[in-house]
């Protein structure tokens, strides 16, 4: 292997809501990253469901490697994006059809169908999941009977799919193949077993690869494409986003809870094995994996997709003073913890419309829990960021229990941790300290990823991650007293003492 002073790579770090692509340096004591291109994401609505525009980030993917190559040296490639969706191909390579968003509504009632063939016991303990209804598997059962799926010869998640087409190589990454609950956690292989009992066609499922393999070689039309000059892999990185942000948590010695807080708020712990227990399916967390053979001990929490739905309707509705600075700097001034909801109700999980707008959602939220409605828009912003903060609380607090560790201080990376106002409130609720960066830690860890694999001196995550801690700006948040959080959790239990 050519060992280089600096090895640049492009980073597609791709997000429900944007996509961005990055140049990324790495060397001896340097870490650099630079947006090149970013553009808009989101589902598209046709004929009553909701998809991907796979071509069109496909397009803009291009777009943003030609202007990296353009401008400089690129020694490699790497590709991760959100979890679950997939897209299927035929015997000749051919997709089948716009992959379908995990927010479309065909997977409602499947979770049952699926408990009926196979036991929610006997699911957990072979994948470590929790029970999302969006999780491949159900969106698979979904699909039975559909042509695309009964012509279906290999199912690619979306990020192996965009390296399938820079590249021609078909291949599944582990971490994001972790997410699909058609994973053993345990054996670190696809669960045939299982896929057989609910029918679905296993023989789709493809090779495995770990972290750090390479994928293949950009294709000759495609590198004619974008001017690359040289022969350029593409690596297999954390695919899945929060995968290759845990590796960019620049996390010391301590013993560290991170939250990767965006669309998603992943909340959770880094382990060495999987939680199994009847305790943890119960709570509903979930096991899936990380780099370098690593286990993310996690709670999937609705995240900050609920106050930019908030937003999007109230710029669509010609609302004044709705950028998110005003808002944010109105929330801080808002009463505290007056209103709590339930942050993770599924009645937030779909896109906002003009005919049934997040706010009001919200608003008949507070009202089924009989909490105090939010009389204006600061007070309701104030409301989502006091709900996700006592989320954050319930859920480390769970994640430590169950997993017999302590916890010293939570990281927060991903967009959310540039929430200043959000950043406090967990430190406040957890009433532990609060790292705040950096921002593109999905990036950041797809490039070290991919600098490890091309000759970085970077042998394990504690290297990878002191690079991030010596490069990169943090703040820190102390946590203060005065709110009693244990009141507003309380305000949370159901009439019979069961725990939202």
């Amino acid at each position: 292997m050519t060992v280089r002073a600096s090895i640049r790579v492009a980073a597609l770090d791709l997000g429900a809501t944007s996509g961005r692509v990055m140049a990324g340096s790495v060397s001896v004591n340097g870490l650099q990253l630079e947006e090149v291109h970013r553009f808009p994401n989101g589902g598209i609505r046709a004929n009553g469901s909701l998809y991907w525009d796979i071509l069109g980030i496909h397009r803009e993917m291009l777009a943003g490697l030609r202007a990296i190559a353009r401008s400089g040296p690129l020694h490699g490639i790497g590709i991760d994006a959100w979890a679950v969706d997939y897209g299927l191909l035929d015997r000749d390579g051919t997709l089948l059809g716009n992959p379908y968003s995990h927010r479309d509504g065909r997977t409602e009632g499947v979770v049952e169908q699926v408990l009926n063939k196979i036991s929610a016991e006997e699911l957990y303990a072979v994948t470590g999941l929790q029970r999302l209804p969006f999780n491949t598997i159900f969106q698979l059962v979904a699909s039975l009977g559909t042509p695309a799926l009964e012509s279906a010869e290999t199912l690619l998640l979306l990020p192996d799919l965009l390296g399938y087409w820079l590249t021609g190589e078909i291949g599944a990454e582990r971490t994001n193949a972790s997410t699909t609950q058609l994973y053993d956690v345990t054996r670190r292989e696809w669960a045939i077993d299982l896929a057989k009992k609910v029918g679905i066609p296993w023989a789709i499922l493809p090779p495995l690869r770990e972290p750090g393999d390479r994928v293949g070689w950009v294709r000759p039309d495609v590198a004619a494409g974008l001017d690359l000059r040289q022969d350029v892999p593409v690596i297999a990185v954390g695919s899945h986003d929060t995968a290759s942000a845990v590796v960019g948590v620049p996390a010391g010695d301590e013993t560290f809870a991170y939250i990767s807080s965006g669309t998603w708020s992943l909340v959770g712990l880094e382990l060495e094995a999987p939680v199994l227990s009847e305790a943890a399916r119960l709570a509903d967390f979930t096991n899936e994996g990380g780099v370098d053979g690593t286990v993310r001990f996690l709670k999937n929490v609705m995240g900050l997709w609920v106050l930019s739905e908030c937003v999007r309707a109230w710029q669509e509705q010609g609302f004044a003073g709705t950028d998110l600075p005003s808002l944010l700097a109105g929330a801080a001034d808002a009463p505290a913890l007056r209103t709590v909801v339930d942050i993770d109700d599924p009645l937030l999980l779909p896109p906002s419309t003009p005919s049934d707008p997040m706010p009001d959602r919200l608003l008949e939220l507070a009202r089924r829990a009989g909490e105090p409605v939010p009389e204006h828009r600061m007070a309701l912003v104030r409301c989502i960021l006091d709900s996700l903060a006592l989320a954050y609380r319930r859920h480390l607090g769970a994640a430590a229990t169950l997993a017999g560790r302590d916890v010293e201080v939570i990281h927060v990376v991903g967009g959310g941790s540039q929430n200043a106002l959000l950043c406090q409130l967990t430190a406040d609720a957890c009433g532990l300290p609060v790292l705040a960066g950096p921002a593109e830690a999905a990036a950041l860890g797809n490039v070290l990823v991919q600098g490890r694999a091309l000759g970085a001196d970077l042998p394990d995550l504690p290297a990878m991650r002191a690079l991030v801690r010596r490069t990169q700006k943090l703040r820190r948040h102390e946590p203060r007293t005065g709110l009693d959080w244990d009141a507003a959790e309380n305000r949370l239990s159901t009439n019979d003492g069961v725990r939202r």
